[in-house]
């Protein structure tokens, strides 16, 4: 059984891409129903900007917390 390190790319593909596609996947749906006069896709676009912010958020924690522990 092997064991997952931060400095793994399997974790930053975890931690960082698959969240960041979910959030611009929530960016486009809101963009769509907001083009289409839905205006409740507004949610959507907020908290796919949230989100997004949130991951950026954590890369600059990790970033920090990797360059303090090597």
């Amino acid at each position: 059984m092997t064991s997952s390190f931060p400095t793994d790319p399997q974790f930053l593909y975890m931690i960082l891409v698959l969240p960041s596609l979910f959030g611009l996947t929530l960016v486009g749906e809101g963009l769509n129903k907001i083009l289409h006069h839905e205006w409740h896709g507004l949610i959507s676009l907020l908290f796919g900007i949230a989100f997004i912010g949130v991951v950026i958020f954590t890369y600059f924690f990790f970033a920090s917390y990797m360059s303090k522990r090597i």
